[in-house]
């Protein structure tokens, strides 16, 4: 076999191809078991075992991983070229050995995120249901609470179900309960969809986080909003938070609890584009479950989604360690 060397305009492996490689989260290099020197963390969470009706979202890293390879370098719309701003790298998954115990496995998933977090690594996940953005919470936020920007269908602040007070209606009530979120600091973007109990999602409303509705947020609009959450979390710790059932499932049908008239894939852009400037300490995007889009776009919408946390951190990153300095 004849060796050959690369050409120069292809040493980056980013640059290749798109079709050529070994699947990584946007191409980032794979960081293994040796994470020094990553400053972000890009993580799947394949774990569903806190879903309520159609499972599936146990397979969104793969897929995402998969479509992420058509995610470029660089940002057109914000400039923002995260790669070169911070040192990005796919730290794996954070995969459970013991699934079919749900407490145990949100702690399985905590020790993951508390190593990344004494590594010093930020990290912006991708799930899994939305039952895993609490562990990432106790890993990540156990020192301080943080504030967070919701994009959702669901206010995911409910309660008992099904005899578990764990699981992807819950989160955010049992991060707050836990000292974790703050929910004075809490916006929660695209609520709706039919309900069963008119008081489901009454501890939003009862513990200060500011709920937006889908109507609220169509009559005055995505500038509204984007300012309306900046001016909700402040200049504290923020958490990007990014269900795929925000979104309208003409853009992403492959999620387990669709609900119609949601947003925009543009919108869900510019919301997150909106949070330039803030400090967002780790975000994740959850609930794709690739079985039920065979296209694969939901996993694509996925990929962005997480390309846009991406920037706005790796700018918030960037900044704070040029204040260190």
């Amino acid at each position: 076999m004849v060796s050959r060397s690369p050409s120069p305009e292809f040493a980056d492996p980013q640059v290749r191809p798109r079709y050529t490689g070994i699947p990584t989260f946007m191409r980032a290099p794979y960081a293994g078991d040796d994470w020094t020197g990553t400053e972000i963390g890009l993580v799947g969470v394949p774990f569903d075992g806190g879903v309520t009706n159609r499972t599936g979202a146990r397979h969104g890293p793969r897929e995402v991983r998969n479509q992420s390879s058509l995610i470029r370098k660089i940002n057109q719309a914000s400039r923002v070229a995260p790669f070169d701003l911070c040192r990005v790298r796919d730290l794996g998954d954070a995969w459970v050995e013991r699934p079919f115990h749900l407490e145990s496995s949100l702690e399985e998933i905590a020790d993951f995120y508390r190593r990344v977090h004494e590594a010093g690594i930020v990290p912006v996940s991708c799930g899994g249901d939305h039952s895993v953005t609490l562990p990432i919470f106790r890993g990540i936020a156990k020192h301080r609470a943080v504030g967070m920007v919701h994009i959702d269908a669901h206010c995911d602040t409910g309660d008992d179900y099904l005899g578990s007070r764990f699981h992807h209606g819950a989160p955010f009530r049992r991060a707050v309960e836990e000292g974790l979120l703050d929910p004075r600091r809490t916006i929660q973007i695209g609520i709706r969809g039919g309900l069963n109990d008119l008081d489901i999602w009454k501890f939003s409303y009862e513990s200060g986080m500011r709920v937006v509705s889908i109507e609220e947020f169509y009559d005055k609009g995505v500038k509204w909003a984007i300012e309306e959450a900046r001016r909700v979390v402040g200049q504290g710790p923020t958490y990007i938070s990014f269900d795929v059932d925000g979104l309208d499932p003409v853009f992403a049908p492959g999620t387990g609890t669709p609900e119609v008239g949601g947003l925009t894939t543009l919108e869900g852009q510019l919301i997150v584009r909106g949070m330039q400037g803030l400090d967002i300490v780790g975000g994740d995007v959850v609930e794709v479950a690739p079985p039920f889009d065979p296209s694969g776009n939901t996993a694509l919408v996925g990929a962005t989604m997480m390309f846009e946390i991406l920037c706005v951190l790796a700018e918030a990153r960037a900044a704070r360690r040029g204040s260190r300095t």
